[in-house]
């Protein structure tokens, strides 16, 4: 099934999204890796905000090559997701509703995925020059000094994404493995 949505992402529109659907994402995504994750946690910990409204938010890891002249980003594909996964259920509690990275999650973000009635996408690895079309404009939320890792406020129209794991935890992974052996 091909979807669009429109951000922000809230429970009524992740029961619409099946492990399988195509969706194409138009509206603001926030950027971050493992160095800004880490940073979340600490900010979380002395009791402080985040630096974005989390609550029905997507978070994109990714780390951006530099925008060329003209351009609000370069090059843009999606990083491994499971380098996120010790802070993904603290933040998916806190009322992110979606993620996006290639790769697999672990048990517990699925079971984070699952209570909060969120969702994670893959977006596709080796495809950033393309990705980045879908790209409208970029801005700095925060944390520059980790230059690549820096968290951003990302504009986008139309952003191809494939649903992976959905709210009630079908995984695409485990079920086209299943599909493929018949």
């Amino acid at each position: 099934m091909e979807k669009h949505i429109t951000m922000p992402i809230t429970a009524e529109v992740t029961k619409t999204l099946h492990a399988g659907d195509y969706v194409y994402i138009s509206g603001t995504l926030y950027v971050a890796r493992d160095a800004a994750h880490k940073r979340f946690m600490e900010v979380l910990d002395r009791g402080e905000s985040l630096p974005f409204p989390i609550e029905d938010s997507a978070i994109y890891y990714m780390g951006p090559s530099p925008a060329r002249e003209g351009k609000p980003i370069g090059s843009a594909g999606p990083t491994t997701a499971s380098r996120m996964d010790k802070y993904a259920p603290r933040l998916l509690d806190l009322g992110q509703k979606a993620m996006i990275g290639k790769g697999k999650r672990t048990q517990e973000v699925i079971e984070a995925i699952v209570r909060n009635q969120a969702v994670y996408f893959a977006a596709v690895g080796g495809a950033g020059a393309l990705l980045s079309k879908c790209i409208i404009s970029s801005e700095l939320v925060c944390y520059g000094d980790l230059g690549a890792e820096a968290v951003l406020k990302l504009e986008v129209q139309d952003f191809p994404v494939i649903v992976v794991i959905d709210r009630e935890g079908n995984n695409l992974y485990e079920t086209a493995i299943e599909k493929f052996k018949k």
